[in-house]
């Protein structure tokens, strides 16, 4: 919501946004293979986990073709052949891709898991990816010619998203006594496929001119050294 707001009161620049969308995709990268791959792959079959993680990654992609690529900080001008405004985005279109893409990620946080560092580390992971986020839905929002209170509104839907999916999983885990272990990893699976797809996308994509900016090295180095500092509980 925080980030958001942010556009009402402020223009963040583009470069800024890169910049932070860079550390969000080399932080949840970075988190995925230090902490919840290890964790998910401990004492279960190794061939279903695999086929969720891969189920998660082309869900990913689905979702990449309703959203626009608005869950990698990509920012979009909708303008015709003349440069004129064009107000024909899908508004409705981007919000299935981004809310979907935002429930399934937070059905890992349901407190039905005996996981809490595991739910601390995903959580930190979806702050940190959700704010590039909701600053790009805003503004393309805004852009596309939607009303202030119109994009408020699809802002406060977006944010709602992950808690709705970490009640639902709450509300599956209490029916699932016996199998809530296996419900946890399927789940997380499906999560690490998609913040493979993000974050592989953002790190491996490079401007117009094919260039690989210092700037967006720095920041991807930054984003994976501060989640090995909180794996080793250093910071």
């Amino acid at each position: 919501m925080l980030g958001g707001l942010s556009v009402f009161a402020f223009k963040t620049s583009s470069r800024f946004l890169k910049l932070l969308t860079a550390f969000s995709g080399a932080y949840l990268l970075a988190i995925c293979f230090l902490e919840i791959i290890p964790e998910i792959y401990t004492g279960q079959n190794t061939m279903t986990i695999g086929l969720f993680i891969l189920g998660g990654f082309f869900i990913q992609l689905f979702l990449d073709f309703l959203s626009k690529g608005v869950e990698h900080g990509h920012e979009h001008e909708h303008r015709d052949c003349e440069g004129h405004e064009n107000h024909n985005i899908s508004a409705i279109a981007v919000m299935i891709g981004i809310c979907i893409h935002s429930f399934l990620e937070g059905m890992p946080l349901a407190d039905a898991f005996n996981a809490e560092n595991m739910r601390n580390t995903l959580l930190t992971g979806i702050v940190i990816h959700n704010i590039p986020i909701s600053i790009v839905l805003v503004g393309l929002l805004l852009q596309s010619g939607k009303q202030k209170r119109t994009a408020f509104i699809l802002l406060c839907v977006f944010a709602l998203s992950s808690p709705l999916g970490t009640l639902t999983s709450h509300l599956i885990g209490k029916e699932l006594i016996g199998n809530i272990d296996f419900f946890f990893s399927i789940t997380m699976a499906m999560v690490v496929g998609i913040f493979l797809h993000i974050s592989t996308t953002i790190l491996f994509e490079t401007d117009d001119q094919h260039h690989f900016n210092f700037y967006k090295l720095l920041s991807i180095i930054l984003g994976a050294g501060v989640a090995i500092l909180l794996a080793q509980n250093i910071i």
